[in-house]
This record gives C-alpha cells, sequence and structure tokens, in this order.
C-alpha cells in the first residue's frame, strides 16, 4: 500500500431517484476519505415530492411510506453542501449523480456549489482494462469488496474503496499524478455552469488537470 498526500480528501457520492427524472433523490450517501481509509460518512432517505417509479423500487428497495417523513432535499442540502465543499468529489458514473445534483438544485432554485469532481468509471477502465464490464458490482466483485448494491452509502463507500485502489494501483500518492498518468481532467461544478470530466489525448494534455 502506497503512502498518500496527507492533506488528500476525498468526497465520494451516490444518490437513488424515485423515478426516471434526475430531479428525484430519494435517497443520498457520501463517503469521506483521505485516500487510505473512510473517516466520515452520512446517509439520508431524501422525500422527493414526486411520484415513485414500480422500477425504481424494484432498484433499490426505497418506497413511498420510507420517505413520508424524510427530509426534503432543500432540508439536507445545507449538509450536503458542506461535504462537498471539503475536497475533490468522486463518484461512480459521475454523469448520473452530478446531474441529479445539478437539476435537482434548479429544481428548488439552489445556488449550484463550486467543486471539483472525477468519475471512478473513466478511472477504472483505463486502470483495470480487462474486466468485461466496469459496473459497480462487476468492480467489487473484482476487487473482493462485499456490498449491498443499490444503497447509497454502500455504492459511496464502494467508489471510495475504488479511487483508494486506483492510486494504489498506479502507484501514486497524489490525485494530481493519477490524473497526470492516465491523461485525465477533472470535471467541475460552478455557479449554474460545468464541465464533465474528460479523457485527454497526449498532445492535447498540458497541465490543465484540476483547473
Amino acid at each position: 500500500m502506497i503512502k498518500v498526500d496527507s492533506n488528500m480528501t476525498l468526497v465520494s457520492i451516490d444518490f437513488e431517484t424515485a423515478n426516471e427524472k434526475r430531479t428525484s433523490p430519494c435517497a443520498v450517501g457520501i463517503v469521506v476519505s483521505d485516500g487510505t481509509q473512510i473517516v466520515d460518512e452520512y446517509y439520508s432517505l431524501i422525500n422527493p415530492l414526486t411520484d415513485f417509479r414500480a422500477m425504481n423500487i424494484r432498484i433499490h428497495g426505497i418506497t413511498p411510506e420510507h420517505v413520508r417523513y424524510a427530509p426534503t432535499f432543500t432540508d439536507v442540502w445545507p449538509v450536503l453542501s458542506t461535504y462537498l465543499q471539503q475536497g475533490m468529489v468522486i463518484a461512480h458514473n459521475a454523469s448520473f449523480d452530478m446531474s441529479v445534483l445539478r437539476n435537482t438544485l434548479d429544481r428548488f432554485g439552489l445556488t449550484y456549489p463550486d467543486l471539483n469532481y472525477l468519475c471512478t468509471v473513466m478511472l477504472a477502465k483505463q486502470i483495470w482494462p480487462q474486466l468485461h464490464n466496469h459496473k459497480l458490482d462487476t468492480l467489487a466483485t473484482f476487487h473482493q469488496i462485499p456490498f449491498e448494491h443499490h444503497h447509497a452509502l454502500e455504492d459511496a463507500r464502494v467508489a471510495a474503496k475504488l479511487f483508494s485502489k486506483s492510486l494504489n494501483e498506479s502507484k501514486q500518492h497524489t490525485i494530481e499524478g493519477l490524473l497526470a498518468m492516465y491523461h485525465i481532467q477533472s470535471g467541475k461544478i460552478f455557479h449554474h455552469g460545468y464541465h464533465a470530466p474528460k479523457k485527454k489525448k497526449m498532445r492535447q494534455y498540458k497541465q490543465i488537470f484540476l483547473t
């Protein structure tokens, strides 16, 4: 196990949604890691103030009854915002979770946070290309990480552990070093805008990661 940067803070996030819309989070899990081990966790059901679809209930098992008295997104946002500003945000298939975040902030007229984020799917494709897919359960099985899939906190834990394994496998002790090694530019959310993470071609990669 490599020794990672002592100042590293990773904030892993995962949402479950009540229906197909990215404005319907019904659960959120957050895991804070120092790159080696988990140092903090947060989980909450969320009343999405909208309908549930049977398909979504089959996936995560959360029903309208479960969230009847749960806080709304606006209730939990001050806590989420504080966590998200602690360090680099990561998510597995970040395009989904960041879309849920942005669209739900839009729905409730809340200000976007300023944050940088990475996708552990993008990293996994570079580091373990031999796998037949890079879904969370496939990667968890490959790394022998037991978990309950589609539970927001469990999924966030696995993403955090995968990032730690990415550092170790690549023999990198900083986020910057890992991104440079695989020519990845982090994504960014800012005031009512965003840039998705990108895999850069070598000739285009000119020290633009974490900008």
